[in-house]
């Protein structure tokens, strides 16, 4: 039924390969890659991703900006990871529980150090969230690996 028996992972979808246990927790935060090598986000909302006014939370959409944007700066990069040094909101629509809510985003630059990257959360053609951050690149450590630790 679903990785965490919560909710199910949509078809085509998958969940990233290294652990989080604050997204486990929020989600199954799901990705794919499209056909041009570009990635798509999805979580499917429920009841538990909503605010007091039934809406999806501001904190949950800014949760699934933080995922998208991570593992968009670091897509093709296996050895990589990174940690969020910046992130800027901007909310534009509401979401509803039962919303199909995906994301897409792209990296506008990559230093050495740093990448930056730009994106957008929608659920059908109403766009909820616009985001950019700036995230610092790190090595990857074989203990984070999910297939490592079961």
């Amino acid at each position: 039924m679903s990785c965490s028996g919560i909710m199910k992972i949509p078809e085509g979808y998958q969940l990233f390969e290294y652990v989080d246990p604050f997204e486990d927790l929020v989600g199954p935060l799901c990705f794919k890659e499209t056909g041009t090598g570009d990635l798509i986000f999805a979580f499917e909302a429920g009841p538990r991703h909503a605010n007091t006014s039934g809406k999806i939370h501001g904190g949950m959409l800014m949760t699934f900006a933080d995922f998208a944007l991570c593992l968009t700066a670091i897509h093709g990069l296996p050895g990589e990871r990174c940690v969020t040094v910046s992130l800027n909101c901007e909310f534009t629509a509401p979401g509803e529980v039962g919303d199909f809510i995906q994301s897409t985003a792209k990296v506008v630059r990559r230093t050495r150090s740093l990448a930056f990257v730009r994106g957008e959360i929608m659920a059908e053609k109403r766009i909820l969230l616009n985001y950019s951050a700036i995230v610092k690149r790190l090595p990857r450590t074989n203990a984070q690996r999910r297939d490592k630790l079961s």
